[in-house]
């Protein structure tokens, strides 16, 4: 019996994989190969590391080989129907070999599920922000290959393929590669590239290629930097563990600064033309929540009318900041918000569900807990589908074609 019982079509927009250590490496053309470092794993993390590093790769090599063998035996898999969502991270079936993840689809009971890399949205923000243009572009080139490579298994997996925006002149050929390659979904940082803004006119040609190919142009946790400000936490008291018992990842007070930087950019996006000349332009904003939504539409509405007499580009505008939201842009909610109060606030529109299939933060019910806002909310039928798939059909356009076959 799968995990979704709800009688409905689901569709997953934040799924993940979960990269070994060399996963990029492998990827990676050779002229940039050995300038990728291989990743080191948070400490909170099931295979921890030790010693120096040489040590550490002989370590995880080993770690990964008894790992595989695990997923593999029979004892791990004749409990995998009613542990799959239990078991998180590396230990989840499918997490990292791709042979496995359509049997994790078929036990989760999802139509299918929009990937993401789990380790590398920050290197990739890093190196699109450093000084070696050929290096970003070399690595964004990589994730691509690896997560195209680890979808090709089953055509309901959607490879999200990264487009660095560094550089205006390359950054069409560059989609052009990703949307070649094989993405369902384009991915961008959440935040302002290093030198111009997102909605820069020079990057009109990315919007166009992704609005002509009908898939969307995806924003992601992770891949904006810092949060906050890290003195934020110099309190004087013990840094709380995060979801995964260590220290790197996400607590109360920089979960805060999430909204930050994807609602300063849809905002500039809007407010500068970019979905009013793309008006089938799609955008996905994958974990980040959607509590904040109803205030951040409203702020625009209030910056519109405040600013509209004076500036041109909103007078252009042929419809108002938050018509251009619930037409185009579409929010995946955490399982802990209230999804039922968002959707009354802001529209059937603007909701996808997500479970973050196999992280940790995606707990274990993420359906029962959304079902029970549903419900508390009245939200009707009619809803309660566009949540689960409608708006997710919506978001995704053609890369969902090849199901409907």
């Amino acid at each position: 019996m799968p995990y979704n019982q709800t009688g409905l079509l689901v569709h997953d927009a934040d799924a993940h994989i979960m990269e070994t250590p060399n996963w990029l490496r492998d990827h990676a053309d050779p002229g940039i190969r050995d300038r990728i470092q291989p990743l080191r794993y948070p400490s909170g993390n099931e295979l921890r590391q030790t010693g120096d590093p040489a040590e550490q790769q002989r370590d995880l090599a080993t770690a990964f080989e008894r790992l595989a063998a695990r997923h593999r035996s029979d004892e791990y898999r004749n409990s995998e129907a009613e542990d799959i969502m239990a078991r998180k991270n590396f230990a989840a079936t499918g997490s990292f070999l791709a042979d496995d993840r359509s049997r994790a689809l078929d036990l989760l009971g999802f139509a299918s599920q929009l990937v993401f890399n789990t380790f590398h949205n920050r290197r990739l923000h890093d190196w699109e922000h450093g000084d070696d243009l050929e290096l970003a572009i070399g690595v964004a080139r990589a994730h691509n290959r690896g997560m195209v490579e680890f979808c090709d298994v089953d055509a309901r997996l959607l490879p999200t393929c990264y487009v660095p925006l560094v550089d205006i002149e390359r950054a069409p050929a560059l989609t052009d590669e990703a949307i070649a390659a094989g993405a369902a979904a384009l991915l961008v940082a959440s935040g302002c590239p290093p030198t111009h803004s997102p909605s820069h006119i020079g990057l009109d040609p990315v919007w166009a290629r992704a609005e002509e190919a009908r898939i969307p142009v995806v924003f992601h946790v992770g891949g904006t930097g810092d949060l906050i400000d890290r003195n934020y936490f110099r309190n004087g008291l013990p840094t709380p563990p995060d979801f995964h018992g260590g220290e790197e990842n996400f607590r109360s007070v920089d979960y805060m600064g999430i909204p930050g930087p994807p609602a300063q950019t849809l905002a500039t996006m809007i407010f500068d033309g970019v979905l009013e000349r793309f008006p089938d332009l799609r955008i996905g904003v994958i974990e980040q929540g959607a509590i904040w939504v109803p205030s951040w539409t409203r702020q625009m509405e209030s910056a519109f009318d405040a600013f509209a007499r004076h500036e041109e580009r909103l007078q252009s505008l042929s419809l108002r900041p938050s018509e251009y939201v619930r037409r185009q842009v579409r929010f995946t909610p955490y399982p802990t918000e209230d999804v039922g109060w968002i959707i009354q606030q802001s529209g059937p529109e603007v909701c996808l569900f997500s479970s973050d299939y196999p992280h940790v933060e995606g707990g274990r019910r993420p359906i029962e807990r959304f079902e029970a806002s549903l419900a508390a909310s009245a939200i009707d039928d009619h809803a309660r589908h566009r949540f689960y798939s409608d708006n997710f059909a919506d978001l995704m356009g053609s890369a969902l074609e090849p199901l409907a076959a």
